[in-house]
């Protein structure tokens, strides 16, 4: 079938469709609905306004109105302008309300369009109406005519809405001619065979419609259950060929031999733990570092993650694993995203590597040439033991005499081809990646299926609680009296801002401007900056004065975000706190909290505040748990945004949410296991090679890095 076989399908429609992904006609059943309108349950404009004469309250529309438009027009004066929008059905009208000229809904709301309207309508002046409405085009009258319309898409009960775009829009793709090209593509589907990827007593078992139906029941539902049930084959397919693959991939790194076999404890270790190390390991390290030894123990290529909380001490366990390297004969390196949290690695670790004889070296951009010639003769001739450093470590000038663990910090930061290039350094070293960044269970299973997880639970002994406080503009002038009352305690604060300086279209407060007002505010008192548009001996020599206690005030942009460790600061002020993700305040709050002061978190914040705003700081002031917090950062982001990009490797399911269907995950992910053992999916090579289509890149990239 092709696109010319669908009415009114303009060789711009087809520009349209493609940029939208859609690169035949049989990709539009691949076009799940956002939502549906069931016309049985769905208000009329009479209902409404009943409801809200006998209430007296404003009403929300929680099921969409359906209307036609009959008018636009443009009312008032000045800021008090507003664009009106007159609709009716079969029982009355209504107004739809925008507070301001809204030139782009004219070309959108045209006489004689159908839209759906979603928001709180009350009364004014005696006539329904609703502000700024969430809404949906239906149909445009102008876009087909009434002879390509059929009975199953005219008299349906349930309306799909599909997923918009600029794109669309601009070329009248409205909701109708889509379930009418829907309805073209499933008739000549209809003519085919139907045979299901899985076996019928597989369906029965796991309680599925079939592939067909499941299409079906999707874009012609005459439920709203229906469309549930379709939907959910189409998800669980969907996860259960991704868990497929990842099954794939741990059994290929599973066969994968290691360089080396750890054998008996060493002296460094045991000299580290016992001697040397000030404090008590906590139960949550040593169950870390049982899986490690575990792992290197096993005969097989290791595959780690360990997830903590900010300040868990993870990179005491990574400390731990690489003395088993060494102890072994090995070399061992840490790489890290960036130089600040290089130095602040070099700086913790190196005095405790020199305590046990352990020559540690520093590898970064930022070297001079011949201090870096020297740290990579030492590193290739072996008397580097340990080697910490950015990227700097996995170019191709680096060669190593021996590498036999490769530890990975802030391991999200990069992509699966450096991870790939850093185990290319030596014969199948050991991997250890680490994060910070604390990721929900369901996401986890998904992004890191593929390796072994051990998630560090609790803090070291002495970590106190940090108090947070969301303060408004107003109270600035007590927030700076705390500060100086915790300054002349003997204490140091950081003042940490969005922007490094004035930005024309964001009306934020800057680190320079910052820096520049907070000198006046306290001129008794030791001010410095530091941001990313530094170079590194700049920010260097600011870090390092703040750690040795010669800066009170260390004003900042997220720069210090990771690694930064100053046990004497025991205060941060966050400036335009809303303007953060719910992350990356965590990440910054741990900044403080590492020494005997007791520590106090302040997020300040601008005038307006969004709903998704106000719950990010309410959930800082409520919880430091980091699970806790990005349970709901991932709620209100997505999987998507939550991790940044792409370049982490979350793979894009086209039906499935990994927010939303856990439960379902977790079922496909037992269902593919119950299948590689029965062979049951020998056969399925034509829904395979549709997988390796949609997760290809993902995939490849993936085995690539086992194989490497």
């Amino acid at each position: 079938m092709q696109w010319s076989d669908l009415p009114y399908c303009t060789p711009k429609r087809v520009d349209a469709l493609r940029s939208f992904g859609l690169h035949a006609p049989v990709d539009l059943l691949r076009m799940v609905p956002r939502r549906y309108i069931d016309k049985q349950t769905a208000p009329t404009i009479r209902d409404l306004f009943e409801s809200i004469q006998q209430s007296g309250q404003t009403q929300a529309v929680r099921s969409s109105v359906r209307a036609e438009v009959v008018s636009i027009s443009v009312g008032g004066f000045g800021k008090k302008k507003r664009t009106i929008v007159k609709v009716k059905d079969d029982t009355g009208e209504m107004d739809a309300v925008w507070f301001h000229t809204a030139k782009w809904l004219h070309a959108v709301m045209k006489p004689g369009t159908w839209v759906s309207l979603s928001g709180d309508v009350k009364l004014y002046r005696s006539r329904l109406s609703v502000s700024h409405p969430e809404f949906d085009v239906l149909s445009d009258h102008d876009a087909l005519t009434e002879q390509e319309e059929t009975p199953s898409t005219m008299d349906r009960q349930i309306v799909a809405i599909y997923p918009s775009g600029k794109e669309l829009a601009q070329a009248k793709i409205s909701h109708r001619l889509i379930s009418i090209w829907v309805d073209r593509v499933l008739n000549e589907v209809e003519k085919e065979a139907h045979d299901d990827v899985f076996p019928t007593e597989w369906l029965q078992r796991m309680d599925l419609l079939s592939h067909h139906h499941a299409i079906q029941y999707v874009h012609q539902p005459t439920s709203i259950r229906d469309a549930e049930q379709g939907l959910r084959r189409l998800k669980f397919e969907e996860f259960f060929f991704f868990e497929m693959a990842m099954a794939k991939i741990r059994g290929e790194r599973r066969r994968t031999p290691a360089g080396w076999v750890l054998g008996k404890p060493g002296p460094l270790v045991r000299q580290f733990v016992h001697e040397i190390l000030p404090f008590e390991l906590t139960e949550g390290q040593s169950e870390a570092l049982s899986d490690i030894r575990a792992d290197l123990e096993s005969g097989t290529q290791m595959n780690r993650l360990i997830q903590g909380d900010v300040g868990s001490g993870k990179t005491v366990v990574a400390m731990i694993a690489m003395l088993m390297a060494v102890d072994a004969g090995y070399q061992a390196t840490l790489l890290a995203p960036t130089e600040v949290l290089a130095d602040q690695h070099a700086r913790s670790l190196q005095p405790w590597f020199q305590a046990l004889g352990v020559n540690a070296r520093l590898l970064k951009g930022a070297q001079g040439s011949s201090l870096r010639q020297e740290v990579l003769d030492d590193v290739a001739g072996g008397g580097a033991q340990i080697v910490i450093g950015t990227h700097a470590i996995i170019q191709q000038g680096v060669r190593f005499a021996r590498l036999g663990l490769a530890v990975i910090d802030e391991q999200h930061r990069f992509g699966v081809g450096q991870r790939s290039a850093l185990l290319q350094k030596g014969d199948r070293p050991h991997l250890l990646v680490m994060s910070a960044t604390p990721i929900p269970r369901s996401l986890a299973m998904t992004l890191y299926s593929d390796l072994e997880l051990s998630v560090i639970k609790g803090l070291p002994a002495g970590r106190k609680p940090i108090k947070t406080a969301v303060r408004g503009e107003k109270q600035r002038e007590k927030i700076y009296d705390f500060i100086a009352t915790e300054l002349d305690a003997g204490g140091q604060a950081y003042v940490v801002y969005p922007l490094v300086e004035e930005s024309e279209k964001l009306d934020l407060k800057n680190a320079t401007d910052g820096f520049e007002a907070l000198k006046a505010r306290f001129p008794t008192r030791r001010v410095a900056l530091i941001h990313g548009k530094q170079d590194a001996s700049e920010k260097d020599a600011a870090m390092q004065a703040f750690a040795n206690g010669d800066v009170d005030i260390l004003v900042s942009t997220t720069v210090i975000e990771v690694g930064v460790n100053v046990p004497n600061a025991n205060v941060m002020l966050i400036e335009h706190a809303e303007r953060f993700g719910l992350s990356q305040l965590h990440q910054l709050r741990g900044r403080i909290g590492r020494g005997e002061r007791a520590s106090t978190c302040i997020l300040i914040h601008g005038h307006a505040l969004s709903d998704h705003a106000k719950v990010r700081l309410k959930t800082m002031a409520e919880t430091q748990d980091g699970f806790k917090i990005a349970d709901v950062d991932l709620e209100l982001r997505g999987p998507g945004d939550f991790l940044g990009t792409r370049q982490s490797g979350l793979p894009e399911f086209q039906f499935g949410s990994i927010v939303d269907d856990q439960d379902l995950l977790k079922d496909a992910k037992i269902a593919a296991s119950v299948a590689l053992e029965e062979g049951a999916m020998e056969s399925s090579t034509d829904e395979w090679s549709e997988f390796r289509r949609a997760f290809g890149p993902y995939f490849e990239a993936k085995m690539a890095f086992y194989q490497a």
